[in-house]
């Protein structure tokens, strides 16, 4: 890692990592692709970027394949000439063609309603910027329904099973003895971790991006950056703060690879640990401790957001402690909690007294 690169922050390095990323995918992508992606470039994140331009890519590979007037033209000689010419029924078949169809590595591809919306939001997304500036005369994307998700039941850990998961993690043992000594070694930075998520809700790639740092034990918070790149300060209790203290302390005496040094949580290798660190090292403790349910990071925080709620029945609290822009998010993930309280509420006012 370059010295450049080391004085820059966690999230900083991504965007510039992303960014190389995203150039090489629009190697391979229509050049007016180039204009659409820097049109978007202020008010997007730089992952998001990136979502879009594989979506993108499955929609051009449709094209290419199945369009009569490119006959297997490669992707990136498609002209922006195509896309005034396609039709509402030319995007309806490409969202059928989406649920199952097999890709340019000869690999079969399925995609679930959710896996559908997306792609088709980012193809409107193109549509829209690209008619809005008058690029294409017309905007096909924006006449097909997005397909309705059905609501998936959310799954959250109830008190005696968060309880349960937190012992795992301090006081599980594994029959393998070398699973076991590994665990001893990281035991207090699990514990610290894994509190540290189901104490504030925060999401699995803003405790990745924690350095030492963005710890305040004298505010009892810690600093995030959110998605979007904005920042925020989420505030942490008690338990909260005697497991990321206990874990410092052994922090302190560790010794991370160069470009690493800030990382609050170090993986064995002494490196940050990734998203997928944490996914894999919860999913594990869940599986012993909560084997009925399929828990996640994202679960975790689920849960939080649900005892939060239920203590204070402050939607819009939740809603910012949570980082959601939009309290209707807020309000869909936790409706049956809503309606439960409007049932309640039918035997709270007494028109007259007995």
């Amino acid at each position: 890692m370059t010295d450049s690169m080391q004085n820059k922050t966690y999230h900083e390095q991504m965007d510039i990592k992303n960014t190389v990323r995203l150039r090489e995918l629009l190697q391979e992508l229509p050049s007016f692709c180039k204009t659409y992606f820097r049109g978007i470039e202020p008010s997007t994140a730089s992952r998001t970027r990136i979502a879009y331009a594989i979506d993108l890519k499955v929609f051009f590979e449709f094209l290419s394949a199945n369009n009569p007037t490119l006959a297997g033209k490669p992707i990136k000689d498609i002209p922006l000439s195509v896309l005034s010419e396609l039709t509402a029924q030319d995007i309806e078949e490409y969202l059928e063609y989406l649920k199952i169809y097999t890709n340019a590595d000869g690999q079969t591809v399925t995609n679930n309603e959710r896996g559908i919306k997306r792609k088709i939001c980012s193809l409107r997304s193109m549509y829209n910027y690209l008619y809005r500036n008058q690029f294409v005369s017309a905007n096909p994307a924006i006449q097909v329904a997005v397909p309705k998700l059905h609501e998936k039941a959310i799954v959250r850990l109830d008190a005696n099973e968060t309880a349960d998961l937190l012992d795992c993690v301090e006081f599980g043992a594994v029959s393998s003895k070398r699973k076991q000594t590994y665990r001893e070694k990281n035991k207090t930075r699990n514990l610290a971790l894994v509190t540290l998520l189901l104490g504030t809700g925060i999401r699995v790639s803003e405790c990745v991006g924690l350095d030492i740092q963005d710890v305040d034990f004298n505010n009892d918070r810690i600093r995030v950056v959110r998605k979007g790149g904005s920042e925020a300060f989420v505030y942490f209790g008690e338990e909260v703060r005697t497991a990321l203290e206990d874990y410092l302390e052994l922090r302190k005496r560790m010794t991370p690879v160069d470009g690493h040094e800030n990382a609050l949580f170090l993986s064995s290798k002494m490196r940050r640990m990734s998203v997928r660190n944490i996914e894999i090292l919860v999913k594990e403790y869940a599986r012993e401790s909560v084997a009925l349910k399929k828990i996640t990071p994202h679960k975790l925080r689920s849960t939080y957001g649900t005892a939060l709620y239920q203590e204070t029945g402050d939607i819009y609290l939740v809603a910012d402690v949570l980082g959601h822009k939009d309290v209707n998010t807020t309000r869909r993930h936790y409706a049956a909690q809503e309606e439960e309280r409007r049932r309640k509420a039918k035997d709270m006012v007494h028109l007259r007294k007995d």
